[in-house]
């Protein structure tokens, strides 16, 4: 019986899964200075509503939440007619 002679289509898959490996992880790397960036800009918009939710939605810039939170969903009631 002869012996099978495959190893080298296994052994050229193994290298290009392993470069792509690398170029990702390169990629990663070289993009990704600030890996918390999505969580910061969540916690930066919460603390924004919450400071907005404090004072009544009255100030500058709070206006945008008005909309989305008065309704019977959200739980949150805002009297906008003074």
């Amino acid at each position: 019986m002869k012996p099978e002679r495959n190893y080298a289509k296994v052994g050229y898959s193994m290298i290009v899964v392993s470069a792509s490996l690398a170029i990702i992880g390169l990629l990663g790397v070289a993009i990704g200075e600030d890996v918390l960036y999505g969580d910061n800009l969540q916690r930066e918009s919460t603390a924004h509503f919450n400071e907005c939710k404090a004072n009544n939605f009255e100030p500058d810039g709070c206006e945008k939440y008005l909309d989305r939170i008065n309704n019977p969903i959200s739980g949150v009631y805002v009297d906008t007619d003074g």
